[in-house]
C-alpha cells in the first residue's frame, strides 16, 4: 500500500480538492483507495456522498487504536474509494499526541491492518502545523504539497513546510525518514506575467534538491474543480467543455507522474467511469 500525504501549512492551497480528485481518478482506474480525513475542518469528509457510513471516524481511529475496517471505514458512492471520516471537531487528537509517547508515529504504527485491503492509503491534513500533520508525514512514503503561484504562498513554503520536513529529520535516526516531497503548482493562470515569473523561481529554486522536485504537471485554475465539488464527483466525470488540459488529461498526468507502476491503468480512465 502506497501512503501519501497531502500536505500544506497554509491553508487554502487546494489540499482537500487534490486528494478528492486524485482519489476518485485512482478508484475509477480500478485501484482501491482509502482516504483518511486528518482536518478538523473536515471538507474532505463531505465531499463525497456516502453509501454507507461507519459508526467511528478519524478519532477512534488514532486516539484509540480502533482498526476494525467496518467500524472506521465508510464506503462513498464511487466504486473503490473509501474514507475513514473526521470527527475531531474539538481538535482533542492533537492535545492527545502530544502527550502520547507515541504520538508523532502512532498512524504509521497502525496502518499494517490495512496493507491488504487497499492499493493506496490518500491523507487529506491540516492547512498549519501541529503534531497531526507530522504524525501524517512520518506516516507516509511520499509527501504532495499543492502551491498556489504566488509570492506569499511561496514564502509560507519556506518557512512553514520545508521547515517542518527539516526539523523532522532526527526520525531518521529511528529509521523513519521524512519522506520525498513533491510540490504541485495548483490553481494556475498562466495568462498572468507575475505567476510565469513565480513559477519559473521556483523550478529554479529546487532545480537541484535532493529530496524535494516540483512536478511537470500543473493544474490549472478551473471552474470544473469547484463544479465537481458542488456535485460531490470527480472534475473528469462531469467537465464537458473542451478545454485544454481537460480535468481527466491533468488528473491522468498527476497520478502518473507520482504513481508511474500504475500508468497502464490510469491510461484506460474515461469519462465514462460516471456510468459505473
Amino acid at each position: 500500500m502506497r501512503v501519501v500525504s497531502v500536505v500544506s501549512t497554509k491553508g487554502g492551497v487546494g489540499k482537500t480538492t487534490v486528494a478528492a480528485n486524485l482519489g476518485g481518478l485512482l478508484a475509477d482506474a480500478g485501484l482501491h483507495v482509502l482516504l483518511l480525513d486528518l482536518d478538523s475542518q473536515p471538507t474532505l469528509s463531505s465531499y463525497y456522498a456516502l453509501s454507507q457510513k461507519a459508526v467511528a471516524g478519524a478519532y477512534e481511529f488514532i486516539a484509540l487504536n480502533l482498526t476494525t475496517p467496518a467500524q472506521i471505514v465508510s464506503k462513498t458512492v464511487i466504486t473503490g474509494l473509501d474514507l475513514i471520516l473526521s470527527n475531531d471537531e474539538q481538535s482533542r487528537l492533537s492535545t492527545l499526541l502530544l502527550h502520547a509517547p507515541d504520538g508523532r508515529l502512532r498512524l504509521l504504527n497502525l496502518l499494517d491492518n490495512f496493507r491488504p485491503c487497499y492499493d493506496l492509503l490518500l491523507i487529506d491534513t491540516q492547512g498549519a502545523r501541529s503534531v497531526l500533520l507530522e504524525m501524517a508525514i512520518l506516516a507516509s512514503d511520499l509527501a504532495l504539497s499543492p502551491i498556489t503561484p504566488e509570492m506569499l504562498a511561496a514564502r509560507e513554503l519556506h518557512r512553514g513546510t520545508l521547515k517542518l520536513l527539516s526539523e523532522l529529520e532526527p526520525f531518521r535516526h529511528l529509521g523513519i525518514p521524512p519522506p520525498p516531497l513533491r510540490l504541485l503548482l495548483n490553481q494556475v493562470n498562466t495568462i498572468r506575467v507575475d505567476t510565469r515569473m513565480i513559477i519559473r523561481g521556483l523550478r529554479e529554486t529546487f532545480a537541484k534538491a535532493t529530496n524535494i522536485s516540483i512536478l511537470d504537471t500543473v493544474v490549472p485554475d478551473r471552474v470544473a474543480y469547484l463544479s465537481a465539488a458542488s456535485l460531490g464527483l470527480p472534475a473528469h466525470r462531469i467537465e464537458t467543455r473542451q478545454s485544454s488540459p481537460s480535468a481527466l488529461e491533468t488528473m491522468q498526468a498527476l497520478a502518473i507522474e507520482l504513481f508511474p507502476e500504475w500508468r497502464e491503468v490510469i491510461s484506460t480512465v474515461t469519462r465514462c467511469a460516471e456510468a459505473q
